[in-house]
C-alpha cells in the first residue's frame, strides 16, 4: 500500500477532508445544525467528493461526522426561508444530484454513523456502498411526522431495503436502532461504539489493498447491472469480466495468485 501525506481542505467551516495512505476520510464538521444537509453543505460535499473520485492516491472514501447527530437532512430554516417552488425544486435537484455523486464515484464511499441519521441524512447513509453504525446510531425517515414525505430519501432507502421495510420507515416516521437497520439492510454493520473506527478502518484498509482500477470496474458494473433483465445483466457482466481480464491487474493478479506472492498493482 502506497503512503501518503495527510492532506487538508478547510474551505468551508462544514466540512472536513484528510487523505492518508490511499484512505479519504470525509467529516460532516457542523454539529451546530446537527450536520444538516443545506445547499452550502451539499455544494461543498459534492465538490469534495468530486476532487478525490479525480485522484489517484485516492482507493476508498470514509463519510462520517462530527458529533452526535451524523445528519438531521435538510435544513428546515433554508427551507421555511424561501419555500417557493421553483426553490424548492432547485435544493431537492441539488440534493439528488448530490447523492448520485456517491453512487457513481468510483471509489466505494463507506458511511461511518455514530449518532442520528435522518431523512436526507439516512438518504446519504443508504446511497453509501456501504455503512457500518455504533449501538448509538439511529436511522428513521420522519418527514411524514412534518407533512413533507420523504420522497428523494425513499429512492435510496428503497433501493437497500425490502418494500414492506421501507414503507415502514416512511410511513411510521420513528426512529430504529441500529441493529434493526442492519436486520433490513439498511447498514453493513452493527457495532459497539468503542469498536466502530477500527471496525471502518480495518474495511477501508482491506478496499485500499486491491487494484483500484478492479475496483472501480466492479463497483460501475453493480450498479448498472442491477435494474437491468437478467439476461441482459448477464450479457453486460459478461462483455465487462472479458474487458477487465485484459487488464495488467488482472493478469497480475492471477499470476501473483498463481506463483504465491503479493501483486503488484498498477492501476491499467
Amino acid at each position: 500500500m502506497s503512503t501518503t501525506a495527510p492532506q487538508e481542505n478547510n474551505t468551508f467551516t462544514g466540512l472536513y477532508t484528510t487523505v492518508t495512505d490511499n484512505i479519504a476520510t470525509l467529516r460532516l464538521n457542523d454539529p451546530t445544525s446537527r450536520n444538516a444537509l443545506s445547499s452550502e453543505m451539499m455544494a461543498e460535499i459534492e465538490t469534495a467528493l468530486t476532487d478525490l473520485g479525480n485522484r489517484s492516491d485516492v482507493h476508498v472514501v470514509i463519510l462520517e461526522a462530527k458529533g452526535p447527530v451524523f445528519s438531521s437532512g435538510h435544513n428546515l430554516k433554508e427551507i421555511m426561508g424561501d419555500s417557493k417552488a421553483e426553490k424548492m425544486l432547485a435544493l431537492f435537484n441539488q440534493c439528488s444530484g448530490m447523492m448520485q455523486t456517491v453512487v457513481n464515484l468510483p471509489k466505494p464511499v463507506i458511511a461511518k454513523v455514530n449518532g442520528m441519521a435522518t431523512a436526507a441524512g439516512c438518504q446519504l447513509v443508504a446511497s453509501c456502498d456501504l455503512a457500518f453504525a455504533s449501538d448509538k446510531s439511529a436511522f428513521a425517515t420522519p418527514g411524514v411526522n412534518l407533512g413533507l414525505f420523504c420522497s428523494t430519501p425513499m429512492v435510496a432507502l428503497s433501493r437497500n431495503v425490502s418494500p414492506k421495510h421501507a414503507m415502514e420507515m416512511l410511513l411510521g416516521g420513528e426512529f430504529m436502532d441500529a441493529e434493526h437497520a442492519m436486520r433490513i439492510g439498511l447498514i453493513n454493520r452493527a457495532v459497539a461504539e468503542a469498536e466502530l473506527d477500527d471496525v471502518v478502518q480495518e474495511f477501508a484498509e482491506r478496499i485500499a489493498s486491491k487494484s483500484p482500477l478492479t475496483v472501480k470496474t466492479g463497483k460501475t458494473a453493480f450498479y448498472r447491472q442491477l435494474n437491468m433483465p437478467l439476461a441482459e445483466a448477464y450479457a453486460y457482466t459478461s462483455k465487462v469480466m472479458a474487458e477487465n481480464m485484459q487488464t495488467h491487474d488482472a493478469q497480475e493478479g492471477i499470476s501473483a495468485f498463481l506463483e504465491k506472492r503479493s501483486p503488484n498493482w498498477q492501476g491499467k
